[in-house]
């Protein structure tokens, strides 16, 4: 059983803070977009753009449910939580939502591949808070300010693992 899930909106760092998680408390890190690129043979943007959104939406599911079963700190896409059946399995879990402001997440979106930000990627981003910030909320047991620097954001990552599981 996973031992942490980290939702939120691209480029908020969940799978840094996953990985970093993970050698801290020795355990895996897996990233559902990877699982989703081992399974598709491309990576998951790729999979993305070729087969449409529910194909990959379907996939993406599939891949929390396997991600799920191992010892580790899993990251998710960050549309993981538009499929009622992610939402489920997310509730099911310690999640936890990392979120920042839309100011600190877009420069950290310049260099990756996400096509769902299309050519306006500040336009996109708010459409993509607008439409999952309350889906975020309803999986989450908290919101992690993810502003700061990786080692700021792990501890306040473990100092809420600790209030929530007590």
């Amino acid at each position: 059983m996973a031992r942490l899930v980290l939702v939120g909106l691209p480029g908020v760092g969940k799978t840094s803070v996953a990985q970093a998680l993970a050698q801290r408390w020795d355990c895996g890190a897996i990233d559902t977009d990877d699982v989703i690129a081992r399974a598709v043979g491309s990576t998951a943007a790729q999979y993305l753009r070729s087969e449409g959104e529910p194909a990959f939406r379907q996939r993406e599911t599939e891949a929390l449910v396997a991600a799920l079963a191992a010892d580790a700190v899993v990251s998710t896409g960050g549309g993981i939580v538009t499929t009622p059946r992610a939402r489920e399995l997310l509730g099911e879990q310690l999640t936890l939502w990392l979120d920042c402001d839309d100011e600190t997440i877009l420069p950290r979106l310049a260099e990756i591949d996400r096509p769902l930000l299309g050519d306006d990627p500040t336009g996109a981003l708010a459409r993509l808070r607008r439409e999952r910030d309350h889906w975020y909320r309803d999986v989450s047991r908290a919101r992690i300010d993810a502003s700061g620097t990786l080692d700021e954001v792990v501890q306040l990552v473990i100092d809420a693992v600790a209030r929530v599981a007590s």
